[in-house]
């Protein structure tokens, strides 16, 4: 599925007006109508409803949603901001329409606003600004906003919080906007709606379809896609039965230390587990036991020392060559991943402490082979980057450093992200809080690295691999459930979520 910008968005509402031969006083009573069945279906008439409404089409929204909920019963208490005398037209409308009804407590703000007592048990409604906003509030419109949110009213923003906007927000003050309770946003999910740092204004999402034009949304370019079990689906590669294992791939997984060989275990299951056709382990003496006692399955090769890595020496042509898992970052480690990235020039996948040692020696960074994959979370991408303090500044960094090296980056999280060097990104929509468990990534590092040995092509390997782990957590967690799940039963669930997402 796309993930639009604002002015994408807007380009697709109006190609589906000029095509439908409506107006956008039509498309605007089609959202009020989706917003007011919405909060008819939650609340009662009896239920205490505040409005405020903006002087765009943001409140013209709210106050066709005003009129709705009137003629159900309803008694909304509505006030709209009017204080530079500049209304949109369709706003004008809606306004004129309201002031025809009998019975309306309506206020049209035009100066000074006398806050109305709120409390918990009410409701706010806001329809201030929504994603119409070009800059941050100012002025008197923070102070409604910061009143709003300590009101401890329960509040349901009209397609977008009021200040937040729908890509970027690094130069918004977080104190003025609104925090929802529930965002009941029109056709897609915004941008900003996938960050971390953005998830307490949101409240619980849900997406309202206003039936835009298909021809519309497939015509309108984006860099930002929403990957769901149907997308997943057909990228999955059917098994021939007359295949043997070498069809699939061969893997050399490099990972695992003393007192660390569970990463190696976790991410080699993963890998099996999704597919590879053979997988060959190199580690430390010290895994020998462990590894050939926990999976027989898979090839175990020695490294000259007991404890830790010390060389990453090519013995075979593998289909691909994934590494970091468990490794540790001693200084021999460190010099052995230094050595395999200027002598290695093929695509790899590297993860865990394998990024911890370019970050050892930045330089690094420079040597890895383009075409590549890295998989870093949270602050192995600042280790590697710099310091970053939201995850909207870690993917604008991704996406310049993606393109200047060459070299897919996979930004980890609740909403796990895929930049590519073309300047696309992925955003996963499976997964749940569970997954925030030791070894979840060392697992997804064996199931990218079977895709891409498989032959998928390295984007769609990424792409895939991110959503089947994620479902396979789902899985997992309907078992185990959130608090009782473990990274190995995400790789022991793996087989059911393929079996799951191709079912037609």
């Amino acid at each position: 599925m796309k993930i639009f910008t604002t002015d994408g968005i807007r380009r697709i509402e109006e190609k589906t007006i000029d095509q439908e031969n409506i107006s956008m006083l039509d498309m605007m009573e089609r959202a009020a109508e989706a917003v007011s069945f919405e909060i008819i279906a939650r609340w009662r008439v009896s239920k205490r409803i505040v409005i405020f409404a903006g002087p765009g089409n943001n409140g013209g929204d709210a106050l066709a949603v005003a009129r709705l909920l009137h003629e159900q019963g309803y008694r909304p208490e509505v006030y709209l901001f009017n204080i530079r005398s500049s209304l949109s037209k369709c706003c004008s409308t809606n306004r004129d329409r309201l002031l025809g009804l009998e019975g309306i407590e309506f206020t049209e703000v035009t100066k000074t606003f006398d806050p109305v007592e709120l409390g918990e048990n009410d409701v706010v409604i806001d329809g201030l600004f929504g994603a119409g906003l070009r800059e941050p509030l100012r002025g008197g419109y923070t102070a409604l906003v910061q009143y709003i949110n300590n009101s401890g009213a329960y509040v349901v923003s009209i397609d977008v919080p009021t200040g937040l906007f729908g890509e970027w927000n690094m130069g918004t003050d977080p104190r003025n906007i609104v925090c929802a309770d529930l965002t009941l946003t029109f056709n897609f999910r915004r941008l900003s709606f996938f960050f971390q740092e953005n998830a307490r204004y949101l409240g619980h999402v849900k997406v309202l379809d206003l039936e835009m034009s298909t021809e519309a949304i497939a015509a309108t370019p984006t860099d930002f896609y929403l990957v769901e079990r149907e997308d997943a689906r057909d990228m999955v590669l059917p098994r021939d039965p007359f295949s043997s294992k070498y069809y699939y791939g061969t893997i050399l997984l490099i990972a695992g230390s003393y007192g660390m060989m569970g990463a190696a275990q976790l991410a080699a299951r993963g890998a099996m587990r999704s597919g590879a056709g053979l997988v060959t382990v190199h580690a430390p003496r010290c895994g020998f036991t462990p590894m050939q006692t926990a999976l027989p399955e898979v090839i175990f090769e020695p490294d000259r020392n007991e404890i830790f890595t010390t060389q990453i020496d090519m013995h075979h042509q593998y289909s691909v060559v994934a590494l970091g898992p468990g490794m540790g970052t001693s200084d021999e480690t460190v010099e052995a991943v230094d050595s395999f990235l200027k002598t290695f020039r093929r695509p790899c996948l590297i993860d865990a402490d394998a990024l911890n040692c370019i970050a050892r020696r930045p330089m690094l960074l420079r040597s890895i082979p383009r075409g590549s994959v890295i998989t870093p979370h949270a602050s192995e991408f600042d280790r590697l980057f710099g310091e970053h303090h939201s995850d909207e500044e870690r993917l604008q960094k991704a996406i310049g450093e993606s393109r200047t090296l060459g070299i897919t980056i996979v930004l980890k999280g609740h909403y796990t992200m895929t930049v590519r060097p073309d300047g696309k990104v992925y955003i996963n929509s499976s997964g749940n809080a569970g997954m925030a468990t030791a070894g979840s990534g060392d697992v997804l590092t064996g199931v990218i690295a079977s895709l891409i040995a498989q032959g998928y092509k390295p984007d769609q390997a990424v792409a895939l691999g991110i959503y089947v782990h994620g479902h396979a957590g789902d899985l997992a967690a309907a078992t185990h459930s959130a608090y009782g799940l473990m990274a190995s039963d995400i790789a022991d669930h793996l087989g059911r979520a393929f079996l799951d997402i191709t079912k037609r």
